[in-house]
């Protein structure tokens, strides 16, 4: 027996003592008493192989499946001659009918439903109710999937996930959804409003209480992004279908509140000296003068805090865009402050006297559960809300992993739940890459997501964000002409070459490395894309953003990266600027006359002229022995001239190491 004093928990003796423990619970299973002993650490599962998809589909059936053949069908693409044709994208005419294809079966997206539930329910009685539910839905899913052949988004297949949003919906008065200004259809889920307003009661029991007593807000978080004319389209859009809706920014909110905290910091370091004049002046003020309205204040403290909210989110990120000065003109374009969004909850909320039932009293305090999508800003904006940092925050998708309840003031109780991919109708996976709800960490094909960003973001800010000088392709090289195409491959050439980033081998650039740089960045903002409403042109809605993107870039006088890593003095150097002269001319005469201009110059390198490794001068080359006996000049050499000249140069001997790797650096500046 080991002695009183050792705290050792473990050992074969503890281990029997808790394997009789979890024996004892098991058997307590079929009691009203059982209490589940559930996995505490959730993983948000948004992809499945089809061998683990099939097992867990077994596992929530409880029951077991026999394979069955099916009729295989290969689709094979058509044969593509264009060099920028991207086989991970669609193209222009595939891709709209596509949407229309989405927006006719919209309505037979579901979020899953929790089923009916009483208090009378016993604990395995209600998990099997939820499971059967749950696999019902993926039933439905996988019916539009294979039957309709539709492309969706990964979405969340852990049921344990879905229940932390069930108990968040239960437990909110109002629910806001927090939405990607860049793109708010693609993070918006819009059969969450239906399932808010189907819960019934408090608590969402069966038969507690009436449906339809939550209520719904939109939270266009990273706001910053858009300009007053982008909102405003927005705006009138959400009118238009009856959407509630606000404009926030986490970041403008944050940047405030550090150089309010900087501006405080400063002013109590400063030294301060009173004389004894001002505390004989200060005695004879009144004690009614000192008194302050606690409302002017706090009108003070909200227009101290909107006022300045331009100028520091432009210093600190400047990739985001200013806020124009008409804004106050439309209010539904202005970008909340942290006060003006606790008083939209306030205001948007509703009464919670008609929750209150003949065994619940009515809820003190209003319940806020925050959902939407990973990665759009839930956690950042419970921080700007808070004023300090109460909730991890992270650029992984799925930092959150169980709803979390926060008292934000006396009148308010933040619910912040995990964040959740809801199934949606997709056109490719790389857009939901560039949408920041696939890990970029974790990708296996970058090429698709970077042909997104090269169509998306025109060369002009590419090379100026980056300092590159950009591969411009001719007709004949597969471009359209104008030289203004990017490819997803010269984009990660150049960016690739212009970082250092070499593969391992024979040293070739590391394109995948670059995607995953510049997908950040495009997901970051420093890219900047906004999709627009329905109806509206991308170029046309994203003009105005380009042109004060180029007028950035342009203050700034970026260098520009050297497109290759050879030096100028270099055999193997080709110079950049005469190659992309002759890309950017179209077929026909201009490329002939800079060939031809190229091919009879004496001192370029395409003349008919042989060259040899050695030099630019004119080398005669030797291949046959009988050339020996004849100079460069036509004239014979006497025997013996060249073994004269090879003693006059001298010998060099190398009695280095020589099993140390020997570099000479010729090619590099």
């Amino acid at each position: 027996m080991p002695p009183k004093n050792n705290r050792n928990q473990v050992g074969l003796g503890r281990a029997i003592i808790n394997r009789k423990v979890k024996d004892a619970r098991t058997a307590r299973e079929d009691t009203d008493k059982y209490t589940t002993d559930l996995d505490t650490g959730l993983q948000s599962i948004t992809q499945e192989r089809d061998l683990d998809e099939f097992l867990n589909t077994a596992q929530l059936a409880g029951k077991e499946f026999t394979a069955e053949r099916q009729n295989i069908t290969i689709i094979q693409s058509p044969s593509v001659t264009s060099v920028g044709h991207n086989p991970y994208l669609l193209s222009s005419q595939e891709e709209k009918a596509t949407l229309q294809r989405h927006a006719q079966n919209k309505d037979r997206l579901r979020v899953p439903r929790r089923p009916p539930w009483t208090r009378d329910l016993t604990t395995s009685q209600l998990e099997r109710q939820e499971r059967e539910a749950f696999l019902d839905w993926r039933r439905s899913i996988a019916q539009l999937q294979e039957a309709e052949n539709f492309l969706l988004t990964p979405f969340e297949r852990n049921i344990a996930v879905w229940r932390q949003l069930w108990r968040v919906l239960e437990r909110a008065q109002l629910v806001v959804q927090i939405v990607d200004a860049r793109n708010p259809l693609r993070f918006r889920c819009a059969d969450l409003d239906s399932y808010v307003h189907d819960v019934e009661g408090p608590e969402g029991e069966k038969g507690s209480g009436p449906k339809g007593l939550r209520r719904c807000l939109l939270l266009v978080n990273k706001a910053d992004l858009l300009t007053a004319d982008q909102r405003r389209e927005w705006a009138d859009y959400f009118e238009k279908e009856g959407i509630q809706f606000a404009f926030f920014s986490a970041a403008n909110a944050k940047a405030l509140q550090e150089a309010k905290r900087l501006a405080e910091e400063a002013v109590d370091d400063q030294p301060q000296q009173i004389t004894s004049d001002e505390i004989e002046n200060q005695s004879e003020i009144d004690s009614e003068d000192q008194v302050v309205d606690a409302t002017e204040l706090h009108a003070d403290e909200s227009i101290e805090e909107a006022t300045p909210q331009t100028d520091t989110s432009v210093e600190i990120h400047p990739h985001h865009l200013p806020v124009d000065a008409s804004e106050a003109d439309d209010p539904r374009t202005r970008v909340l402050s942290v006060l003006e969004l606790e008083e939209l909850f306030l205001s948007s909320a509703p009464d919670l006297s008609t929750f209150a039932t003949a065994s619940t009293p009515a809820p003190a305090k209003l319940v806020v559960g925050l959902v939407g999508y990973p990665n759009v800003g839930k956690s950042s904006t419970i921080n700007a809300l808070l004023g300090e940092k109460k909730v991890s925050v992270s650029s992984t998708p799925g930092k959150t992993k169980h709803f979390q309840t926060i008292h934000l003031s006396p009148a308010i109780v933040l619910c912040d739940c995990p964040g959740l991919v809801f199934p949606q109708f997709a056109t490719t996976k790389a857009a939901l890459v560039c949408d920041g709800v696939l890990p970029i960490d974790q990708m296996r094909e970058h090429i698709g997501p970077i042909g997104l960003v090269v169509r998306r973001i025109p060369r002009g800010i590419l090379e100026g964000t980056y300092g590159l000088r950009i591969r411009r392709r001719g007709v004949e090289d597969g471009g359209q002409g104008d030289g203004e195409q990017v490819t997803a491959e010269d984009l990660l050439v150049s960016y690739a070459i212009a970082r250092g980033f070499a593969r391992a081998g024979q040293g070739l650039p590391d394109e995948a490395r670059a995607a995953r740089y510049i997908l950040k960045d495009y997901v970051a903002g420093k890219l900047l894309f906004s999709h627009p409403p329905p109806g509206v042109d991308d170029d046309s809605f994203n003009t105005r953003s380009r042109q004060l993107a180029l007028e950035r870039l342009a203050s700034a006088g970026k260098k520009m990266a050297p497109a290759t890593r050879v030096g100028k003095n270099a055999d193997t150097f080709l110079d950049v600027d005469a190659s992309a002269a002759i890309s950017t001319l179209g077929a026909g005469s201009g490329a002939g006359k800079v060939l031809d201009r190229e091919f009879f110059d004496p001192g370029s390198e395409l003349a008919p002229n042989a060259f040899v490794k050695g030099g630019k001068a004119f080398v005669r080359s030797t291949a046959y022995p009988h050339q020996n006996a004849v100079g460069n000049d036509g004239r014979m050499v006497r025997e013996g001239a060249k073994a004269d000249e090879a003693a006059i140069k001298g010998k060099k001997h190398n009695k280095g190491n020589k099993r140390a790797k020997q570099r000479s650096g010729k090619g590099y500046d």
